[in-house]
């Protein structure tokens, strides 16, 4: 049941709920006023939030301002880049809301706040692609597949079209569907998608189209839409005038989070929804916009203003809640040498501090000792390990220092690594709820059925061109099929799950429990380690306590999946206390008291792969920003002198010197105080275990000698 409003509203200045605002974060939570008939209105508004600086706040407060001055909370449409942080932004504005009545002296307790319109760009387009399915020509049932049940389905038609065995090597299938989603949302031709992102794949252009209408046509056999075809399909529709009208006059009021993040098709989706701006209020940082492998365009943002007539309103919030201001002098040195941006200088509210260091060292190995050694004199100093992370631009450059960390019995979790879903155990379930929710999904079943003993690919195939006939059930067509001999025993109990799992009486979440009992014994033969796995099981069936309905279930976790549950990469945890290694993308939004960058050298901060194209230079600066403005006392940016590679042409295993990143500009190193350990020690500490036949090689003269 929806809060509702006062019947009053109070003034901006009078209002309890923006007492603890500042004067910029309380003009982004009011903008807007009633007009002649007392609605509440506003024009477009874009925040421009820098780090730390009271975004989600900000944000949750405008929600509750919105409701207190009457606007139905079932007409305001709120969009985030993850379900958690709807469900955030929904808890604050629900208890600004009740201390507000509590203040005013409303008698008994408030009414949850529901916003039934709060969630992720995905789920949003599910829910409503559902809702005017027959309107836009989709099966209201549709299935959704996540990232690896698509990568499958694209390399069942890559098989079938032959360019698996083509002579020259064919792009992976994880590769293929990278270029599809980037062109799905990118909205740009192929040819260059290709050229500026995936160059090596250019030539495979005209079979990259077959590929893709494929799979485009295998899944509207199996009436399924992938993760990127909830967008596409949203916008199509969209495309249509009179839709967009009827969409948009749903929504009073539209609020967008993280609007750095948004690719095309979301800015043409919420263009279409209020062409003129009407109620739409973005927030973001361009400064912190690093999804650009994921479509991502900064433009969106640096441009919105513009977009309207007159242009959208702009507030800057520029006071930053969480670090000290050394450690901003230096972020803000960093980000103004960007070449684009929305001019902002990130002042602490917390005062002086440390100032960031720069410390040099020798190679991989001292970084990891070094690294190693300060978090644990910060601990004796009372961070705690969990309050204290260590960030790299790419997964694998933890390596030595997570050897380090095991040999010293030091335990932490990694973030970035493998999902809960990716996990075969998990997908083993999941393909069985998909195929009782969507006979068609045929993706499904062929997993689900090879789960069983007898049933290869060529016998999986058979029992789908079986039942797929839509006049009997899907239960009672699987009853009818005779299994292969191997099969047999174990085929009544799966056809009497698949019942049971048809069943409209059936209640949800029950229905997890009796197929975890069908499951588990193919669970104890299949892997060794059925113990631990079992605990994801469990994991599964809390979250299905969280959904009504299976649909919804299937629906949010193909959209908005939890991290691996196993993904602990230490030694097993004795306590609550753990160290936290994060790639700095895993790391947005987050914040440590101590902060260590690994590898701040060209080649990794800028990536190798941005040589050469200014927009990917800048991204990879905004990179680095965001990995510095996730630290409250302490940043240490962590330079090796050398790296060692392997298999090299023409120099094999050898060392090779790092080049100080481009980054740290004279301006920039002045902000930072420089610690270099001896590298007498160094080279001592680690000559005896460096490769027998990995002595240091001066690669620049043998480069100036070869030509």
């Amino acid at each position: 049941m929806p809060v509702a409003p006062l019947s009053r509203p109070l003034p901006p200045a009078a209002a309890p709920i923006l007492d603890s605002l500042n004067a910029e974060q309380r003009a982004a939570a009011c903008f807007g006023a009633p007009d002649a008939s007392g609605r509440f209105r506003a024009g477009p508004l874009l925040i421009v939030a820098g780090a730390g600086t009271g975004k989600t706040a900000t944000l949750a407060h405008r929600v509750a301002h919105l409701v207190r001055n009457g606007i139905d909370p079932m007409r305001v449409l709120l969009l985030t880049f993850s379900r958690r942080a709807a469900g955030e932004m929904t808890r604050r504005a629900e208890r600004l809301l009740a201390q507000e009545a509590a203040t005013n002296g409303g008698g008994g307790a408030p009414a949850a706040l529901r916003l039934p319109w709060a969630g992720t760009f995905h789920s949003i387009g599910a829910r409503l692609l559902r809702e005017y399915a027959e309107r836009i020509g989709l099966d209201r049932s549709f299935g959704i597949l996540d990232r690896s049940d698509s990568a499958d389905l694209v390399d069942v038609v890559r098989h079938q079209l032959g360019f698996s065995s083509l002579s020259r090597r064919f792009p992976r299938k994880e590769t293929c569907l990278a270029i599809h989603s980037h062109k799905v949302n990118s909205g740009r031709a192929l040819e260059d998608v290709l050229q500026q992102h995936f160059p090596w794949c250019a030539d495979w252009c005209d079979e990259l189209l077959r590929l893709f209408r494929g799979y485009a046509e295998r899944k509207q056999a199996n009436g399924v839409l992938d993760y990127d075809d909830l967008l596409l399909w949203w916008h199509a529709a969209m495309s249509d005038a009179a839709f967009a009208a009827a969409v948009g006059a749903r929504f009073d009021h539209v609020l967008v989070d993280e609007y750095q993040d948004t690719n095309a098709l979301q800015a043409q989706i919420l263009l279409a929804m209020k062409p003129d701006g009407s109620g739409l209020s973005v927030v973001g940082d361009d400064a912190q916009s690093i999804y650009a492998f994921r479509a991502a365009e900064i433009g969106n943002i640096l441009d919105f203003p513009a977009k309207f007539e007159p242009p959208a309103a702009r507030i800057v919030l520029e006071r930053n809640y969480r670090s000290v201001q050394p450690l901003l002098d230096a972020a803000n040195a960093l980000i103004e040498q960007a070449s684009r941006r929305h001019p902002k200088t990130l002042v602490a509210q917390r005062g002086t501090g440390a100032r960031p260091q720069l410390v040099t060292v020798l190679d991989e190995r001292a970084q990891a000792d070094w690294v190693v050694d300060t978090i644990l004199r910060h601990r004796e100093e009372g961070v705690a390990l969990k309050r204290q992370a260590v960030l790299f631009r790419s997964a694998h450059h933890s390596a030595v220092l997570e050897v380090e960390l095991i040999r010293r019995d030091i335990p932490f979790v990694k973030h970035g690594g493998l999902k809960f879903l990716e996990a075969a155990h998990v997908k083993d379930l999941l393909c069985v709820l998909r195929w009782a929710e969507n006979r068609r999904n045929s993706i499904a079943a062929f997993r689900a059925l090879q789960l069983m003993s007898g049933f290869g690919p060529a016998n999986a195939q058979r029992c789908i061109d079986r039942v797929i006939d839509p006049c009997r059930s899907l239960h009672a067509a699987l009853g009818s099929f005779v299994p292969p001999q191997a099969a047999r025993e174990a085929w009544p109990d799966f056809v009497d799950l698949m019942r049971r799992l048809a069943d409209p009486a059936a209640s949800w979440p029950g229905q997890i429990e009796p197929l975890r009992r069908w499951y588990e014994p193919l669970l104890e033969r299949r892997y060794d380690d059925s113990i631990v796995r079992a605990a994801d099981l469990d994991m599964l069936q809390s979250i299905a306590a969280r959904f009504g309905t299976r649909e919804r279930f299937l629906t949010e976790l193909a959209l908005d999946p939890p991290q691996a549950s196993g993904d602990w990469a230490g030694p097993p945890l004795r306590d609550d206390d753990y160290l936290i290694l994060s790639t700095v993308h895993s790391a947005k939004g987050q914040e440590w008291d101590t902060v260590f960058v690994l590898d701040v050298a060209d080649g990794n901060f800028p990536n190798e792969y941005a040589a050469g194209r200014a927009e990917s230079i800048d991204e990879e600066r905004r990179l680095l920003y965001v990995a510095m403005t996730r630290a409250r006392d302490f940043l240490y940016l962590l330079e090796p002198q050398r790296y060692f590679t392997t298999q090299q042409p023409r120099f094999g295993d050898a060392y090779v010197h790092g080049a100080r990143s481009r980054f740290l500009t004279e301006s920039l190193l002045g902000r930072f105080d420089r610690v270099a350990p001896a590298a007498a020690s160094c080279i001592a500490g680690h000559r005896a275990e460096a490769p027998e036949a990995a002595p240091f090689v001066d690669v620049a003269a043998k480069l100036r000698a070869l030509w």
